[in-house]
């Protein structure tokens, strides 16, 4: 009977994989009845039930999980061969569970209809439109500079540890919510990761845990991006499951904030996506325009160019081509690529709202 069931829970990855699917052409749909819908209760729930914790409790979860499937496969290996087809039906219907977890808790979020066009922008620019938003940028970046620092050649040092940025970065959607009501965020669940060092050797920045939807940062990282970084986690917890657009609605979250380190660590962070991408464009554009940009700001750019420049290695490139992969298999085409897309939301919304 046991094994009946087991085997009625693998097959059923079957029709859960076509329901996604069937989902995936539908986004207003998953926009209006699971996106603000279903998620908003799911994620309140979650947060009230593992907010409080003061420590990651996602993160045990996954230890916990690699642990008991590396003991798994050690004690099933010889099932390989003498129970196959039981061994393979053990496997499917442990994967057939998690893939029904992740999507009824957050997956879903991936189709849901792009936030270019919930907000009414364009998905698309002209490198005039980039090079005159960049250049508004570089005058309200140099601007908060100078407000924090008089000497524009000096680097901005945030003097709060990230504990308390951590504390203060709901703040920013307390702010943001007057004109985006969907995007109150309370109560909040965002904590340090406890595998920073190994999150950091991958190469990434933070994540959000699918299964206990508490938001990680790595606690490793320059506490100058860490506002930024802080609030795009708090993005994905709100059900934006794409990275151009959390890291679009964080950088909003961080400008918006009342604390001025958190607005310099918010205009800074979209003033170095526009410069990427015009260097990708023009490098004799982006030599000139750069050199309007303070000394500190491009030391603070530089700060975390090394940062990860000194956790380079050759696993690196695997962990992100396997979550590239990842990303193309929800719907985000251009894998880790999509990342740059931020700039097509940006460049429409600072073009039409005033920085």
């Amino acid at each position: 009977m046991l094994k009946h069931k087991k085997a009625i829970i693998a097959l059923s990855i079957i029709p859960q994989y076509l329901l996604i699917k069937w989902l995936s052409h539908y986004p207003e749909f998953v926009e209006t009845y699971y996106s603000n819908g279903m998620y908003p209760y799911i994620s309140k729930v979650f947060r009230y039930m593992l907010g409080w914790v003061p420590f990651s409790f996602g993160d045990l979860v996954y230890a916990f999980a690699i642990i008991y499937i590396i003991r798994w496969l050690i004690k099933n290996f010889k099932r390989i061969k003498t129970d196959s087809k039981n061994w393979l039906i053990d496997v499917f219907s442990a994967v057939s569970i998690l893939y029904f977890t992740f999507h009824l808790l957050w997956g879903i979020n991936y189709y849901r209809l792009p936030l270019y066009k919930s907000l009414g922008l364009k998905s698309d620019y002209t490198t005039e439109q980039l090079v005159d938003v960049t250049k508004k940028l570089i005058v309200i970046s140099n601007q908060v500079h100078s407000e924090i620092i008089k000497n524009d050649t000096l680097p901005i040092a945030i003097p709060y540890s990230k504990s308390e940025i951590l504390k203060l970065v709901p703040l920013g959607y307390n702010n943001l919510k007057k004109h985006y009501p969907h995007l109150e965020y309370h109560p909040k669940s965002i904590k340090k990761s406890l595998f920073s060092l190994p999150l950091t050797y991958m190469g990434f920045s933070g994540y959000l845990n699918p299964l206990t939807l508490e938001s990680q940062v790595d606690a490793l990282i320059p506490v100058y991006i860490f506002p930024t970084t802080a609030s795009h986690e708090i993005a994905h917890q709100l059900g934006y499951a794409a990275e151009n657009e959390a890291n679009f609605i964080g950088c909003l979250a961080a400008i918006n904030h009342d604390d001025i380190y958190f607005k310099y660590s918010g205009y800074t962070f979209a003033l170095r996506f526009c410069l990427n991408e015009i260097y990708k464009r023009d490098e004799t554009l982006f030599d000139s325009i750069s050199e309007t940009v303070n000394k500190g700001i491009l030391k603070n750019f530089k700060e975390m160019r090394v940062f990860w420049e000194a956790y380079e290695n050759p696993a690196e490139p695997l962990f992100k081509i396997t979550y590239s992969s990842y990303l193309k298999a929800n719907k985000q085409d251009k894998g880790m690529k999509s990342y740059s897309y931020v700039v097509a939301l940006m460049v429409n919304y600072f073009e039409n709202n005033s920085l």
